[in-house]
């Protein structure tokens, strides 16, 4: 049986890894879970006013299974949709404008775009139905051993590909216009990933289907699914930074020592498996490896810095072209790739508690405004966005990975029982993502640690599915 396992990280994918572990290999598995800064990761909340916003990680696209799954388990509850109009902004002028009658804004993407709309909706169910199919070889127990197999499973070499070229490049191959690419499909990547079109087209289509479905977001704050998962599994979080890992023997197994530093000092322990869920770049962590032969290779990739600036206060809506701010419509403003313009999207956001009597505050009142940027803010900038304000919190992250298309993927297995989660970021970059990421390390670690191998990278697996069904 196996004894100690370890994960380092306790975000989402981390709290996800430690629960999934538990569900396959069983309640018996002592597990230890290193974070050293919050649980929740980048699930981060802010306080404004006595009352808390979600700094970044905002909305769980409607498909998300695993999520939906964790909200369930945990007896949390969906927030409480509060409606607003959104917009894409030129620097100059608004490109589109949403509406309140659904109808008015088909209309209106036909009247400016023709069939690029409709093309591009084709487009991202299509890849979003064969995405669906993972849930379902995840519940026959089905695991896969790199990305790519992953990848493949899903959707063919066609899926593959779609890490290796640019969305801006599949879908004018698609036939949507390069007017509907510059304006609006440039403006829902900044706002996703602060980046351009040229992010590779899986990670575009993830990023596309969470801007067309419906959302949502957790009552409380998304953190809580974190710290719920921990819960419920028993972990024993440890605050501790993991500096490396050595690897030693126990009779013919592989034993690994995970060496950290706390307050206390530093110390080390010995485990039989171990996740990672922390990024293992250079630019990120100092993370070693010892003893492994061949060594762990280096991962030659860089994040895109990224900063969330949240702003109490007077939106200066003449900058938009509004003068009179009780006319001003937006909660969510887009932007597209504008030299000058220095911010990527910035909505008017509401706490992570909505209570029945919620309303949202009117254009011409103080309200708390998110602000997506690559660099922090002047005060130039600050004074352009709004009239006057009463605080602004700034948080630099590095949130996603520099998105450059035809780069290889790195791998999920490090060394036989020593996985590597954060890998999946590569691919794209969400929450759902991340812990269908989650559950399928757990299903390869119990598949190699049982040696169930005609459970992990089966070929033709939707036929398989269908004749166990």
């Amino acid at each position: 049986p196996l004894s100690p396992a370890a994960v380092v990280g306790a975000g989402l994918g981390g709290s996800a890894a430690s629960y999934f572990l538990q569900q396959h290999f069983g309640p018996q598995v002592q597990l230890d879970v290193y974070e050293a800064a919050s649980v929740g990761g980048r699930l981060a909340t802010v306080t404004v006013n006595k009352q808390q916003y979600e700094s970044r990680g905002a909305s769980i696209h409607a498909l998300s299974l695993h999520m939906q799954d964790f909200v369930k388990i945990l007896g949390l509850k969906h927030r409480r949709e509060v409606a607003g109009k959104s917009a894409i902004f030129s620097g100059e002028h608004f490109v589109l404008e949403e509406t309140d009658w659904y109808l008015l804004n088909l209309f209106r993407l036909w009247w400016h775009y023709g069939i690029s709309f409709l093309r591009l909706q084709m487009w991202v169910e299509e890849v979003m139905e064969k995405f669906m199919r993972i849930y379902k070889y995840q519940a026959h127990g089905y695991a896969f051993s790199s990305l790519e197999e992953l990848l493949r499973s899903l959707g063919g070499e066609a899926f593959v590909n779609m890490t290796q070229r640019s969305v801006a490049e599949s879908l004018l191959e698609v036939g949507v216009t390069q007017r509907f690419v510059d304006d609006v499909i440039a403006a829902v990547l900044r706002s996703s990933y602060g980046q351009s079109v040229l992010v590779p087209a899986f990670a575009g289509a993830m990023s596309l289907a969470g801007a067309q479905g419906s959302t949502w977001a957790v009552e409380g704050g998304n953190k809580l699914v974190c710290s719920g998962l921990l819960k419920l599994t028993k972990a024993n979080v440890i605050s501790a930074r993991v500096t490396g890992i050595s690897l030693h023997s126990s009779e013919g197994r592989p034993l690994y020592q995970v060496h950290y530093e706390s307050t206390e000092g530093q110390g080390s322990a010995f485990y039989d498996l171990v996740v990672v869920t922390t990024p293992l770049h250079p630019s990120r962590s100092n993370f070693t490896f010892e003893n492994f032969d061949p060594p762990i290779a280096d991962f030659p990739a860089a994040f895109q810095p990224s900063v969330t600036s949240v702003v109490h206060g007077y939106l200066n809506s003449s900058y938009f072209g509004f003068p009179d701010p009780k006319l001003f419509p937006f909660t969510s403003i887009l932007t597209t790739d504008t030299p000058d313009l220095f911010f990527h999207a910035m909505d008017n956001i509401c706490p992570v508690n909505v209570s029945a009597a919620f309303r949202r505050k009117q254009p011409q009142e103080a309200a708390v405004w998110r602000v997506l940027s690559r660099q922090p803010l002047d005060k130039q900038q600050l004074k352009t966005l709004f009239r006057s304000y009463y605080s602004v919190q700034v948080a630099e992250w590095h949130t996603y990975p520099r998105y450059d298309a035809g780069r290889a993927l790195p791998p999920v297995v490090l060394h036989e029982n020593l996985f590597y989660l954060s890998a999946v970021e590569w691919v794209a970059s969400s929450m759902e993502m991340v812990a269908v990421a989650a559950k399928n390390v757990a299903l390869l670690a119990y598949n190699r640690w049982h040696q169930e191998l005609e459970k992990i990278d089966q070929k033709d697996l939707m036929h398989k599915v269908k004749t166990e069904l």
